[in-house]
């Protein structure tokens, strides 16, 4: 039986692939997207949202509209710079076909988790707002879902909006630092995975040649991206963020996780978002002391019953080679 799935979201290029790819995985279900500012406002989000379900043929799945800022924080402008200026690469698209369904994103979450218990994987791609808002109105949500695996932060790699923060975590440090305090079983899928995870222009162009409607979607959207990671990096292609994450919740095979205590900064200004990682091994409650471990261990996360402050962070397996086809809709 496939299983359940929200996609929490603020389409943007890359989130826009990976929406394809969950929506052609026949393993995973799609229950509902929530949308977030991050990359454009909300309204903007919520608008491609729908517009990449049109494409997807899929108007079957609902968009529940979410966070338009930060919980106390002043919303950072600089996302259009690297999606252009509708989040889409500035790409002429259609309208979409309808609008979004009128509950708040935080409720849907809390009444469809709630009712689920442990069925529902949240894959969370933009800022955690909606995620923080949630768990907020009803805690007990971090222990009801199956999983929670996000895109975003920063682990052993350098940030991409700061020296030390990514964006989705820069965009609402406190709302991330709730989130991970929370206790959910959480995998974060930061740059240190997603910078490997590379398409270039020629796999684009396979994919408006044999990809039918979403490959043709993808062709259109990813110029201005594309050229942007090449005038910051001088490379060729560029990351395809969103799908790792959605790679983890199909198959987490693909990775192997470390089990780190974790804390997200709030306090520095010049170093808000960042993802503080203690590497030195598990803390014993009894002794404040690390337990140092003899090896590092691949673990099977759905085994797995993390404490509140230690997700696992994931990181691609050197043993194994990740496709591109794997992150791209067939």
């Amino acid at each position: 039986m496939p299983r359940r799935v929200i996609f929490d979201t603020d389409p943007g290029v890359d989130d826009s692939m990976a929406l394809l790819f969950l929506l052609r995985s026949p393993e995973l279900h799609l229950d509902a997207v929530t949308t977030v500012f991050g990359n454009v406002d909300v309204e903007q989000t919520t608008r491609n949202a729908v517009i990449v379900l049109d494409v997807a043929g899929r108007p079957d799945v609902p968009v529940f509209r979410g966070a338009d800022r930060p919980l106390l924080r002043t919303r950072q402008q600089g996302g259009a710079v690297v999606h252009g200026d509708n989040g889409l690469g500035g790409a002429d698209l259609p309208a979409p076909s309808r609008v979004e369904d009128s509950a708040r994103a935080a409720d849907m979450l809390v009444d469809r988790i709630m009712a689920s218990p442990g069925e529902i994987t949240l894959i969370a791609v933009g800022p955690l707002t909606n995620v923080a808002l949630a768990t907020r109105l009803e805690p007990r949500i971090a222990q009801n879902v199956h999983q929670l695996v996000i895109m975003g932060g920063a682990a052993t790699v350098p940030g991409n909006v700061s020296p030390v923060a990514e964006a989705n975590i820069h965009n609402d440090p406190e709302a991330a630092r709730i989130v991970f305090e929370a206790g959910f079983p959480l995998t974060m899928v930061g740059l240190d995975v997603t910078l490997q995870a590379i398409i270039t222009p020629d796999e684009i162009d396979v994919l408006r040649q044999r990809g039918g409607a979403a490959g043709a979607f993808i062709h259109a959207i990813s110029a201005h991206y594309g050229d942007h990671y090449a005038r910051r990096s001088g490379r060729i292609g560029f990351p395809m963020h969103d799908s790792a994450a959605v790679l983890y919740a199909l198959d987490p095979g693909y990775f192997q996780t470390e089990r780190w205590y974790t804390q997200i900064e709030t306090q520095s200004e010049r170093a808000a978002g960042m993802v503080i990682c203690d590497r030195r091994g598990p803390v014993d409650p009894a002794t404040e002391r690390h337990h140092l471990p003899r090896h590092r261990r691949r673990a099977v996360p759905g085994a797995l019953r993390r404490a509140a402050h230690q997700p696992a962070v994931a990181g691609l397996d050197a043993g194994q080679t990740c496709r591109r086809s794997d992150l791209m809709p067939a």
